[in-house]
């Protein structure tokens, strides 16, 4: 339960009329900042100040108090996968590569009623962790993407919705292109789903197929997501096929540029830096999956001195802000900071940019760069109002000293008050106010069951149930015999 004295959802359901709210604290882009005061009219922040003068300059707005609160911008994801939440529990002790013998079956095996459950779980478990925004890659479940669009919008979860377009043996280049097309147009002016486009990983289509989307997407003013230097496995494929690896390749293609989202991007060499440096790339770090399906962190600390644009990813892990940002900063402490000495890391207020602003420039959302004029990520006039009310009333922040550290190491889901969307309130404590939580957690039980029982999936290990037992028995036979003898 939340300890917030706060008035019920009631006051900020509001259809229409803006919304004038006065909390303890609002993080804006330079800082945490005490006595100030947001009005949300429409979709959008109107006026964010200090708030004396923004009670002055609207008197004729009731101004919602907010003790013990904080008002953050939403988080963004940067790289997700919303189709596949009926195997995130399918995803641990893998190793690397899992796409091919886990997700791709999944996908396979999903129809349009268990595509749009899956997403509309993932996109209610985004919200529930603070994620305002999504970048999904794109599904290859063999359905209309309208169902995971649908499944965002019926969340009121923002979306980046990629669109795949292999067609390295699969679909006709022409196909591939048209479909491209279709995509951009069709959701060009939706409030809350901005088209992308993606290719796997750059293998997966042709190289003339790679030139074109990634032209398509440059002169639409939309982001291509592709999986670049994840694995191993696919830098030493590229280096025999092409003599290149995946990043360079890429780039002889002519694909870099700031219309590219390369997901994951761990595996780089100096030059590799270099070229997303200077071709105003962006790449979604994705540390949870690093830890959990991968080969390498991102250099993500290196990246941010050298000013390469970056967000952060859960890659469909677990939808939880505050645990990526711990989990950003953790990771660039273990693979860089303990050896040079670094006590730093970047601070808790370089992932907390990354994670909001920064990673919403990334998806192509960002200040200047808003896909049909939306732009996300910062508590700013102008900004959609894609916010979070958090409860700061709690012992781990308690007392507090330096908010953007405590977020990112002691800040917790479950202070999440409230979730807004384009100025809507979303969820309250976790739950949507408008329709039935309950009633989507049984029908995705009842699909997830059957949809991984049909799928040919391919695990290396055992559940950890399973071999935990083994290896008791294991244990067990061998001290029997050590016994007998």
């Amino acid at each position: 339960m939340h300890s917030l004295p706060l008035p019920g959802p009631g006051p900020l359901l509001r259809d229409d009329g803006p919304l004038l709210l006065v909390p303890d604290t609002v993080l804006l882009p330079d800082g945490p900042a005490q006595d100030h005061a947001v009005v949300v009219d429409g979709t959008a922040f109107t006026d964010v100040g200090p708030a004396a003068r923004v009670l002055r300059d609207h008197p004729a707005l009731a101004p919602l108090r907010l003790p013990g609160c904080a008002l953050l911008p939403g988080f963004v994801d940067a790289h997700h996968h919303l189709t596949q939440s009926f195997g995130a529990a399918l995803a641990f002790g893998e190793p690397s590569e899992i796409f091919r013998r886990v997700w791709v079956p999944l996908e396979g095996a999903l129809d349009e009623e268990s595509a749009y459950v899956a997403a509309k779980l993932a996109a209610w478990e985004a919200l529930r962790g603070g994620f305002t925004t999504v970048a999904d890659a794109g599904t290859r479940a063999p359905v209309d993407v309208e169902a995971v669009a649908g499944a965002a919008r019926d969340t009121g979860l923002r979306c980046v919705l990629g669109v795949i377009c292999n067609d390295a043996g699969e679909d006709a280049a022409d196909d591939v292109l048209a479909r491209a097309g279709k995509h951009l147009a069709r959701y060009a002016s939706d409030p809350l789903v901005h088209p992308s486009l993606a290719v796997s990983i750059p293998e997966a289509a042709t190289e003339q197929t790679l030139a074109d989307v990634a032209r398509l997407a440059a002169e639409a003013g939309a982001v291509l997501q592709i999986h670049v230097n994840e694995h191993l496995a696919a830098v030493e494929r590229s280096l025999v096929r092409h003599g290149l690896r995946p990043l360079e390749h890429l780039h002889r293609l002519g694909v870099l540029g700031p219309h590219l989202l390369a997901a994951h991007a761990t595996l780089l060499t100096p030059r590799e830096l270099g070229l997303l440096r200077d071709t105003g790339t962006a790449v979604s770090y994705n540390p949870v999956a690093s830890a959990w399906k991968g080969n390498a962190v991102a250099p993500a600390l290196l990246m941010a001195e050298e000013g390469i644009r970056f967000g952060l990813g859960t890659d469909g892990t677990r939808g939880d802000a505050f645990r990526l940002l711990d989990a950003a900063e953790t990771a660039q402490r273990l693979t860089h900071g303990l050896a040079t000495g670094d006590s730093s890391c970047g601070g808790g207020w370089t992932w907390l940019d990354h994670g909001t602003r920064l990673g919403a420039d990334a998806v192509g959302l960002g200040t200047g760069s808003g896909v049909a004029g939306v732009r996300t990520g910062a508590v700013a006039v102008g900004s959609a109002a894609d916010f979070l009310l958090v409860d700061l009333t709690v012992p781990e922040l308690c007392p507090s000293h330096d908010l953007p550290w405590e977020l990112l190491r002691r800040g917790n889901r479950d202070q999440i008050t409230a979730v807004f969307t384009a100025g809507r309130l979303r969820l309250w404590q976790g739950w949507p106010p408008d329709w039935d939580g309950r009633a989507l957690l049984a029908k995705a039980r009842e699909l997830a069951h059957d949809v991984v029982r049909r799928a040919p999936i391919v695990r290396v290990h055992r559940p950890a149930a399973e071999a935990a037992t083994a290896g008791r028995s294991a244990l067990h036979a061998a001290g029997a015999r050590g016994v007998s003898a």
